[in-house]
């Protein structure tokens, strides 16, 4: 890879506005980018938050077409807003986590110094991750959205259960009686799939896992589903209020008989993962899983 940590001369900085410890790190990272002989760019939000005079642009996506490479520091939430905004580019992301639990930064900001090192020695690599999007119709508006982690139909403030009924590829699941429903990418089985018990994959996989909240009926459980399929998800039970979500942000509500499809994006993001780093090794630490290892 040192052919390509040669080609990052221009290394765009995007931090968390509302993580106040990201601006000294964002300063701290634009000091050994330049002792590197290499050129800082932030977009507009980032120069403001850590009072840095460099090139600026007016927002992610225009960042991503101007440098080599993103360094983002905040959270996974920060990585999937910067995924979102950025779908498409081929510019790689690197996340150096601000404080949380994350799994699609690659370092901690304690090991900046170290891990920009092992950037521009080439000790890296590229990892391809899968967007997926959603088209459909919500309460008469058009809904297009893509995600990194998931889409979710969810009920609203209301503790009563939502109705859905889901096909794959035209064909009948069932229909599901339950506070809410994740399709989640590959890369979002660690997030909400997660913590509502659905399965972990590896990121790279190529499936979709489909995992219902807290299901009235106990023989409903997360599903893998291959990700080349199409999955259409349709709102019966609208009372209390059923709305779909991409990556935690409001797409819009739902009314009885709309109709959400869900299926893999042509885009994707690349992330940089160091050499010494693995999924398999972060689920370890990340999780604090313990035992004998074979």
């Amino acid at each position: 890879m040192k052919k390509f940590a040669d080609q990052f001369r221009r290394i765009g900085l995007i931090g968390n506005a509302e993580k106040s410890a990201s601006a000294a790190s964002v300063r701290a990272a634009a000091r050994l980018i330049r002792r590197a002989g290499r050129t800082v760019v932030c977009d507009q939000i980032t120069a403001t938050l850590a009072h840095l005079k460099c090139p600026v642009t007016p927002d992610a996506a225009a960042l991503a077409r101007s440098v080599d490479l993103l360094v983002i520091f905040g959270g996974d939430g920060t990585m999937l807003h910067t995924a979102r905004q950025i779908a498409g580019s081929q510019t790689p992301m690197l996340g150096v986590n601000i404080g949380g639990l994350g799994f699609l930064t690659a370092v901690s900001s304690d090991q900046l110094a170290a891990a920009l090192k092992l950037v521009w020695q080439g000790a890296f690599r590229f990892e391809a991750r899968a967007l997926i999007e959603a088209s459909g119709t919500g309460h008469g508006q058009k809904i297009k959205a893509t995600a990194l982690n998931d889409m979710v139909m969810s009920r609203g403030a209301a503790s009563r259960l939502i109705a859905v009924d889901v096909s794959v590829n035209g064909e009948p699941i069932t229909r599901y009686r339950c506070d809410g429903l994740i399709v989640s990418s590959p890369t979002g089985s660690t997030a909400y799939s997660l913590a509502a018990g659905g399965a972990i994959v590896l990121p790279t996989a190529e499936v979709f896992v489909l995992t219902p909240i807290c299901p009235h009926a106990l023989s409903n459980r997360s599903i893998i589903l291959p990700l080349s399929a199409t999955i259409t998800m349709k709102a019966i039970k609208t009372e209390p209020a059923t709305f779909l979500n991409a990556d935690g942000q409001i797409l819009g509500e739902l009314v009885n008989g709309d109709e959400i499809t869900i299926r893999r994006s042509r885009s994707t993001v690349r992330l940089v993962h160091l050499a010494d780093g693995s999924f398999l090794e972060a689920l370890r630490r990340k999780l604090h899983w313990r035992g004998t290892y074979l």
